[in-house]
């Protein structure tokens, strides 16, 4: 086999996106073949709530890939996602068991097993992934792989991620309802993690923020390890939200005004208005009308006030930015993520979001280049 097909899924709390790519074995080169995206209402938070409705939305994306990739797809790679996702740490101790004291795969398996035998907080919680930070021998740490080296006793500091047992069952349903099997389900931080960060970044240090629609994630990574994530249940529809309440308007009017008419404290933008209409004064004479300053949402008449607006987005934007702030805080406060702040998520679209959270992380702050580029005609 010279190529291998790989489709993945991604399951948000909008919308429901498949992404088709082909890899050459021999080079490891990856071409985008197809993408498509469509609507979905069965999820809430980033967590399958409704799976026969996903399921529907998962058919429909899948059939518009393999349709444009003439291609039968019954395999994919997808993420779980939504706040009750949690991380854990975790340590692991085994006695070296070859008597020649030389550390051996199985010594490995064992100590990290021994790291996830754990009694975590709840019911219906398990473990879904594990992430070695560090080995030490015989009380020596610092060990990135501990294969073959002497020792007596083998020790594992691990990062564990959890969830609760069914929202993975209720993706799990969706997928089968879809007729697609997950040859992998990743937790949603690390999907991105993996999609946006290099080598480079993770061993500087750096936080990676993905605001989604009705979840936002953050990972820190330090030397190249994951050192903690964590996901809360407030995203870049909740901006949406306020606004429509704000201005009572629809969602669809309110996105626009959040994308095109929104400028966060001390981030200058060039905004243009072609949402609003001025209200025209009537005169006696009406040959000459004159028109008053103050613009109004054209559907509602309602005035249009920027102040009111700016308040409504920034509000929100700082409860996600202090979320990130609190859960990391050990990391923020130390100065040590060098590579600074990454932005992604659709979230991140917002106008001077990348300026503002420079001045609210008090770090180098860049929106990630999105996946999409690579795809031919997007």
């Amino acid at each position: 086999m010279k190529y291998l097909t790989i489709t993945a899924l991604d399951i948000g709390t909008n919308s429901i996106k498949a992404i088709c790519a082909e890899k050459d074995l021999k080079t490891g080169e990856i071409k985008i073949l197809a993408y498509s995206q469509v609507p979905c209402s069965g999820v809430r938070g980033g967590e399958v709530v409704r799976p026969e409705q996903v399921a529907i939305a998962i058919t429909e994306a899948i059939g518009q890939i393999s349709k444009a990739t003439n291609r039968k797809i019954n395999e994919v790679i997808t993420a779980v996602g939504g706040s009750h996702i949690f991380s854990m740490s975790s340590q692991g101790l085994v006695s070296v068991s070859r008597a020649d004291q030389h550390i051996s795969q199985e010594d490995i398996q064992r100590v990290l097993k021994a790291a996830q035998a754990v009694s975590l907080p709840g019911k219906n919680k398990e473990v879904i992934d594990v992430f070695t930070q560090e080995f030490l021998i015989d009380g020596e740490g610092g060990v990135k792989n501990p294969m073959g080296l002497l020792g007596n006793r083998l020790e594992v500091k691990v990062l564990l991620a959890c969830l609760f047992s069914p929202v993975l069952e209720n993706l799990e349903k969706a997928l089968v309802q879809a007729s697609v099997k997950p040859i992998d389900v990743v937790v949603g931080p690390i999907a991105s993690v993996k999609a946006t960060l290099n080598y480079e970044q993770k061993e500087l240090g750096v936080m990676l923020l993905e605001i989604g629609a009705g979840a936002t994630s953050v990972a820190v990574f330090e030397k190249g390890d994951l050192q903690d994530f964590a996901v809360f249940p407030v995203g870049s529809a909740n901006i949406t939200n306020d606004i429509a309440i704000g201005f009572r308007t629809e969602i669809q009017t309110a996105e626009k005004l959040k994308l095109d008419l929104a400028v966060l404290p001390g981030v200058i933008v060039n905004k243009v208005k072609p949402l609003l209409k001025k209200k025209a004064k009537q005169k006696t004479d009406l040959t000459e009308p004159s028109t008053s300053q103050k613009p109004e949402l054209p559907e509602t008449g309602i005035p249009f006030s920027q102040k009111f607006l700016d308040n409504i987005v920034e509000a929100r934007v700082n409860e996600i930015f202090s979320e990130a702030q609190k859960t990391m805080k050990k990391y923020l406060t130390n100065q040590s993520l060098a590579a600074g702040v990454v932005l992604t998520g659709g979230g991140s679209k917002l106008p001077g979001l990348a300026e503002y959270g420079r001045q609210k992380f008090k770090l180098p702050c860049r929106l990630a280049p999105s996946p999409l580029s690579m795809v031919p005609g997007l």
